[in-house]
């Protein structure tokens, strides 16, 4: 029996995303869509990525996915990952606590914040319909 992960991700990685495949190719079976807890933002970095952090004060609730991840793969899809982006843990709004893809306050500086949009899918989309 192998041992999996749960990990909740919050933009690039999740399903029909440019880097999903690492998840796939990890192994990794697509749980279930939830949010976090209401203490988090959210950045733009370069309008490549997201990076999300955890925040004492102005926080809100962002959209995350949870996938089980085999233990062995974990570290090749966190690896694969933007340079900034790291693990830690993410309190989700059912109460659970798990590891997730979190962005380092150096990351952010300087990146446009999509704390508003509630999540990097609402913010790709809000983006493509301002450009057309």
């Amino acid at each position: 029996m192998s041992v999996s992960v749960p990990l909740a991700v919050n933009g690039t990685l999740m399903r029909g995303l440019e880097l999903n495949e690492n998840l796939l190719a990890a192994g990794a079976r697509f749980v279930r869509e939830t949010t976090t807890v209401p203490h988090y933002r959210l950045w733009s970095i370069g309008d490549r990525h997201p990076a999300m952090i955890r925040v004492k004060e102005g926080g809100a609730a962002i959209a995350v996915e949870v996938w089980d991840v085999p233990a062995a793969g974990l570290a090749q899809v966190l690896l694969q990952e933007p340079p900034g982006l790291c693990v830690g843990k993410v309190s989700l709004s059912d109460g659970q606590e798990t590891l997730g893809v979190l962005g380092e306050p150096a990351l952010c500086e300087g990146q446009v914040e999509i704390t508003r949009w509630g999540g990097w899918r609402a913010y790709v989309a809000a983006r493509a319909g301002r450009s057309t």
